[in-house]
């Protein structure tokens, strides 16, 4: 699953679980979306590093 999907699934988890009073589940909401907050942050991180490789490797051809 990507990042969005998760951090959705987490959003409606912890609302549903305001509603419900289930503060488990609200609480495994926001577990969710921070999880996915950190893949996507590795994601973006792992990219920069991508094209900084790149470009040193242009430089030196």
């Amino acid at each position: 699953m990507n990042s969005a999907t998760d951090k959705f699934r987490g959003r409606i988890k912890e609302i549903a679980g305001k509603i419900t009073g289930d503060e488990r589940l609200e609480s495994e909401g926001k577990t969710d979306q921070a999880k996915a907050k950190v893949r996507e942050a590795m994601r973006e991180a792992r990219e920069r590093a991508r094209g900084v490789r790149d470009s040193l490797r242009r430089g030196h051809s």
